[in-house]
Parts: structure tokens; C-alpha cells; sequence
């Protein structure tokens, strides 16, 4: 092989390794995973809690698969809707406690909130309820997040903030 033969087959080898450099560095870069937050990202269920004086409680439990990217909420949920039997009940509820704190949800992150129903006077069943998440700031996440289990709700039942764990 001639010097002209080498210095040829040197510099294709160098544009080659250049090249290839190239093509790893435009690789495209994964996308984060997506939200836990977003409704299709998660799952809720109801089930009773303790009883306190004149109330009956409800744990709304909010869980998220591993693959999702953990998120932040605050305050109640807010458009609260009931239904039994796929049919609407005409309950709305009201919210108590600090709407301001936040919690961390995701994966390994569970968290809940609390449905308050006043225990005297008429109670009627429920079987699902769907809900709006908020934000720290009072923004909200979009889309309508479903939680289902056997409740009962009444004339004034209150929704308490998210809090941390199940």
C-alpha cells in the first residue's frame, strides 16, 4: 500500500468514527414519563373510615403505577359529582381544612382525601364519585379523575385536602 493509499484509508476511517460520534449525539432523548396526575394515570377508590361525632367518613384513595412521573397537589378536589348506578345524585359538597398545603403523588406515593357526611337525617348510597385535582396556587389539573366504592353522601358533606399516604 502506497503513503497515498494509507493516508486515504486513514482519513476514512476518521470520518467514519466522526460520523458515528455524530449519529449517537442526534440520538432523540426520552421523553419524561408522563404525569401521574392526569386522570388516565392514576386510580382512585372509596372506602369507609372511622366515624367522629355526627360524621361518617369516606378515604378516597389516590394510587399511581410505576412509569409515571410524581406530581403535586393541594387543597380539596373541587367538581365533585356523585352517582349511584351510573345515575348523577343532585349532592354538591362543600370543602373544609387547609386548601393550601401540598403533597407529593406518584409512584410509591399514595394519597387521599376525605369524604365528611353528616350522620343525622337522610343519607342516600353512592357508588362512584368523579372529582377535578387541584394544584398548589389553585390551578387545577384537566380532565375528570372517577373514584368508585359503596358511600353514602348527604346535604352537607364536605371534602377535606389532600394528604399524604394511603
Amino acid at each position: 500500500m502506497t503513503m497515498s493509499h494509507k493516508l486515504v484509508a486513514a482519513a476514512a476511517t476518521t470520518l467514519l468514527t466522526v460520523g458515528a460520534a455524530g449519529a449517537a449525539q442526534a440520538a432523540p432523548h426520552h421523553a419524561a414519563a408522563p404525569s401521574a396526575c392526569r386522570p388516565a394515570n392514576h386510580r382512585a377508590t372509596i372506602a369507609q373510615d372511622q366515624s367522629s361525632a355526627g360524621h361518617i367518613h369516606f378515604r378516597v384513595t389516590l394510587t399511581a403505577p410505576r412509569g409515571y412521573s410524581p406530581c403535586t397537589l393541594a387543597g380539596s378536589p373541587t367538581d365533585l359529582r356523585f352517582s349511584y348506578r351510573g345515575k348523577p345524585l343532585a349532592i354538591t359538597a362543600g370543602t373544609y381544612g387547609d386548601q393550601t398545603g401540598a403533597v407529593t403523588f406518584g409512584p410509591g406515593h399514595p394519597v387521599h382525601f376525605d369524604i365528611q357526611v353528616p350522620n343525622f337525617g337522610e343519607t342516600v348510597p353512592a357508588d362512584e364519585a368523579s372529582f377535578t385535582l387541584r394544584t398548589p396556587g389553585g390551578g387545577t389539573i384537566p380532565g375528570a379523575s372517577f373514584a368508585d366504592g359503596t358511600f353514602r353522601v348527604a346535604t352537607g358533606t364536605l371534602i377535606g385536602p389532600v394528604l399524604s399516604g394511603s
